[in-house]
């Protein structure tokens, strides 16, 4: 028999089933915060991602046609290890000024890189593209995005551990495929990777702008089906024993073909170096395939950043929960996705999943 300070074995770990944190969001992190606003006129909006303290950032773009904001200083050779707030809107390249207000609410309070008696906010932010979705764009030469970050961190600092589903932040304006596009976040507590170590959390949000279709085909069955934990994808979910097996399929699209793009941020109270946390950022991009397809086409600026606020060490087997964190990252984030879509609401004539499949 063993003793009770033995590891327990990788079979052990890998059939133990896991549960959300008490959200089933981002915010179950401990030490993060998320604000979202958004303009119902213009159709858009802008989701931060606030750390109670600077926290370990990284980030993976994939897609073919990113659109961010001081990703270089991620890379783990530069000089800056922490960011202040991470920024995702709509927008396209108007949403980046969403980081500038983000910046300016952050220098406001002293929040900082500290050089010399200056403090300079490390606001890194990526955009979608919500142009084409029928809101009123004539904002001439003041688009809404800095005022509206200044909204998000304002609703974060005075709250932020509840994240909207659906059409709320990024995501209000956000399609996917044939239906509406939305924001999902989703989590999952892991014990520790040893008999003494310490459990963590890890925990994804995802703004979801796809060209690919969350859902298999026509169908109400998500991709994503597999990583549901209880209802939170619906009763129409999983595909029923008499839908086809899905195989190699081709897609279309109306040219022009609109711009796309999925934004995420997966999160973990770890202790994580940059380079570690890129790490679970590559991981958590499986999440997209298993959610999304296509993914990562010349049509999407798919990227996702990784947070890691260092609450809790590694432990004595550090490759082992840095594997751990990023199969879980992957797991959240594609849950996250299809929750985003299962929780959209109609949005003109843009259908919502729910309103497409006469769910209440």
């Amino acid at each position: 028999m063993s003793s009770p300070s033995a590891a327990p074995s990788s079979a052990t770990i890998r059939n133990r089933p896991l549960t959300p944190g008490p959200g089933n969001a981002l915010t179950d992190v401990r030490g993060l915060r998320v604000g979202q606003a958004h303009d119902a006129r213009i159709r858009t909006g802008v989701t931060v991602i606030l750390p109670d303290a600077p926290a370990v950032a990284a980030v993976d773009p994939r897609g073919g046609g990113p659109g961010t904001r001081e990703t270089d200083l991620l890379d783990p050779v530069n000089t800056v290890e922490q960011v202040h707030a991470l920024v995702l809107s709509g927008g396209s390249a108007f949403g980046l000024e969403a980081a500038s207000g983000a910046t300016a609410w952050l220098a406001e309070r002293g929040i900082g890189f500290p050089v010399g008696d200056a403090r300079v906010p490390i606001v890194p932010s990526a955009i979608l593209f919500d142009l084409l979705n029928g809101g009123d764009k004539a904002w001439g030469a003041a688009p809404p995005y800095p005022a509206l970050a200044r909204a998000a961190l304002d609703a974060a600092a005075a709250g932020g551990r509840t994240v909207a589903l659906g059409n709320a932040g990024a995501g209000y304006g956000a399609t996917s495929g044939h239906l509406k596009g939305g924001q999902g976040t989703a989590s999952l507590m892991l014990p520790g990777t040893t008999a003494d170590g310490a459990p963590f959390t890890v925990g994804a949000l995802a703004a979801v702008n796809s060209l690919g279709s969350a859902t298999m085909g026509e169908t109400p069955a998500f991709w994503a089906w597999p990583w549901a934990v209880g209802e939170e994808l619906g009763p129409l979910a999983r595909p029923g024993p008499e839908a086809p097996a899905p195989g190699p399929t081709d897609f279309a699209f109306e040219v022009p073909a609109r711009a796309n793009t999925t934004l995420a941020v997966v999160a973990t109270d770890l202790a994580l170096t940059k380079a570690q946390a890129g790490r679970v950022a590559i991981m958590a991009q499986d999440g997209l395939a298993r959610a999304l397809r296509p993914v990562h086409s010349p049509l999407d600026g798919d990227t996702v950043f990784a947070l890691a606020t260092g609450h809790v060490p590694l432990g004595a087997d550090p490759v082992r929960t840095l594997a751990r964190c990023g199969m879980a990252a992957a797991d959240c984030l594609a849950r996250a996705v299809a929750r985003g879509v299962f929780e959209a609401d109609t949005l003109g004539t843009i259908t919502g999943y729910r309103n497409r499949y006469a769910l209440p």
